[in-house]
């Protein structure tokens, strides 16, 4: 085993590192690990990177449906105004469906015609002419978005697929959305615009579901916010070596207490990529119906597609749940940028706003009077859109017209494919994935239906007490710090992980991305670790010392 070069006092400053920047230093690791390894080595023998969730897949047929409409909306606009080559107008919404129709006649055998008829024929033809401009002007990307939220149909379209994935049944009316720029700035405007408002305040008590994606923990930290956190954390009971990752009633029922104002979580969690149990659910619809109802709950839920009959709190508890969804991980688009904010009409948030007092009523008017005569009218997905632009820019403000219409593309290719075209086979992706980890380590995988399996959380110190004894793993702790496993899959084998204690898992567990690499990486991942681990194992009983 190769001798690092960090005392165990720089290892722990490592550990104190957000797990996206000890990264940067792991991939440092593993490049001199492949400079180091056989110019005509075998392929296997180069960097795996599993510490990204960027999956390695992309939805084929939403997006060839999107570049067909593009090369219509070309010709729409050629035709509006063909005075110059290089210049062309706007694509015309009068007849605009009969001559969509023909065009897919005539490109009948291109890759996306299918898709954009069946898209096509769910809408009333009373409303075709308008659907069909919404769409082409859209991806020509001519106009400011309008309305700034999102466009009509692809509101309803992404409406119609985010209440099917988060469990089924949408409010009446339907959810209000705000079209972002990916999950992460849907994160941003939340918390910016709860403290706007007044409803969150420098210093207030929030709750966090844990383990979580490591920005959760990293943002109430910041000076602007300053919250008192409160950790809802997730027992770690064992099934052979894999933490079951559920909470217990006594972790949920912190919730009761009024004085939190907010609860965020995953779910399914990130890391362990587990789904909150139908008992989890329950109990807390039950916890802001009668202890906390002014709770206002965040729920980042960019992993439930990978489950069947998932449930969000979307549904469990839906006046008080703001949904975070991206289509990031689902379709392979992480570049696209593509997320919403889901709000139920009838909702907490807005209630809240209504009772503010006479001062903080008159900030908020001051504050947004410039884009309505009727700031107590406003609701708070509008102020969202506001506040993204800094009110001001409101008028500017929107996701790009293109990126909506391929976020609806995504949804609409969802809701008319059949489960064997796309759904069944990115969950059997990520099973086939985590076999092979398992495999590679020599852990059976237990069963566990609220698995959605897009990371797995790996604890070693149980794993290693179960396989050797807990005197070793005691001295494995006393000798090492939690991250020498992490480094040293980088440094030796070319491998990189992350940290699970950055998640607020436990310190000895390692989060794997399911996601980002081919079948047979897996196995070499889960062999290296093992691998690893042995040695330790070698160093105690052969009396060695870290040292």
């Amino acid at each position: 085993m190769t001798e690092l070069e960090e005392t165990r006092a720089e290892q722990r400053a490592l550990e104190a590192l957000s797990p996206f920047e000890l990264k940067n230093r792991l991939i440092q690791r593993a490049g001199e690990h492949d400079r180091a390894a056989p110019r005509d080595r075998h392929q296997a023998d180069t960097m795996l990177n599993a510490g990204r969730g960027n999956p390695n897949w992309t939805a084929l047929p939403p997006r060839e449906a999107f570049f067909l409409l593009g090369r219509f909306a070309i010709a729409e606009a050629r035709e509006d105004w063909h005075e110059w080559p290089a210049l062309g107008g706007m694509p015309r919404a009068e007849g605009i469906s009969e001559r969509f129709d023909l065009y897919l006649d005539q490109n009948a055998g291109e890759p996306g015609a299918d898709l954009l008829r069946r898209i096509v024929r769910t809408v009333p033809e009373v409303h075709a002419d308008a659907v069909v401009h919404e769409l082409v002007d859209g991806v020509i990307g001519d106009n400011y978005p309008a309305p700034d939220r999102m466009l009509p149909f692809c509101e309803k379209a992404v409406g119609e697929y985010v209440a099917r994935a988060m469990g089924g049944r949408a409010p009446k009316g339907g959810f209000d959305l705000f079209a972002t720029e990916g999950g992460t700035a849907a994160m941003c405007y939340v918390f910016d615009s709860l403290q706007a408002n007044r409803l969150l305040r420098r210093g207030d008590r929030i709750a966090l579901m844990t383990p979580i994606f490591t920005p959760y923990l990293e943002i109430p930290r910041l000076e602007r916010y300053a919250f008192d956190v409160t950790e809802v954390s997730a027992s770690r009971g064992v099934d052979n070596g894999f933490h079951t990752w559920a909470y217990d009633d006594s972790e949920i029922d912190k919730l009761a207490d009024p004085s939190i104002r907010m609860l965020c979580l995953v779910n399914p969690s990130n890391p362990p990529s587990v789904r909150l149990s139908d008992r989890a659910l329950e109990r807390i619809a039950g916890i802001v119906e009668n202890h906390n109802r002014d709770l206002v709950i965040v729920t980042d839920d960019v992993y439930g597609t990978f489950l069947d009959g998932f449930t969000s709190l979307m549904e469990a508890a839906p006046r008080n749940t703001i949904g975070v969804y991206s289509f990031s991980k689902y379709f392979g688009a992480t570049g696209w940028r593509l997320g919403v904010v889901a709000l139920n009409p009838d909702n907490t948030v807005d209630e809240q706003i209504a009772r503010l007092g006479p001062e903080e009523a008159r900030a908020l008017e001051e504050r947004y009077s410039s884009i309505t005569t009727d700031v107590p009218g406003l609701g708070f997905i509008d102020r969202m859109v506001a506040d993204s632009r800094a009110v001001a820019l409101n008028h500017t403000a929107g996701l790009s017209t293109p990126q909506q219409v391929q976020m609806a593309l995504f949804a609409l290719f969802d809701m008319v494919s059949g489960e064997v075209e796309y759904r069944r086979p990115t969950r059997e992706i990520l099973s086939r994935r985590l076999a092979a980890l398992s495999e590679g380590l020599g852990v059976d995988l237990p069963d566990d239906p609220l698995r959605a399996g897009y990371y797995v959380e790996l604890d070693l110190l149980h794993w290693i007490g179960r396989k050797w004894g807990e005197d070793f793993a005691r001295w494995l702790r006393t000798e090492y710090e939690p991250v020498d496993p992490v480094l040293r899959l980088a440094e030796e084998d070319g491998v990189i992980v992350l940290n699970g204690g950055g998640f607020d898992g436990p310190d000895w567990s390692l989060r794997v991305s399911m996601a980002n690499l081919d079948h047979g990486a897996y196995g070499r991942i889960g062999r290296a670790l093992r691998t690893i681990c042995e040695e330790y194992h070698r160093r105690y009983t052969g009396g060695a010392s870290a040292s």
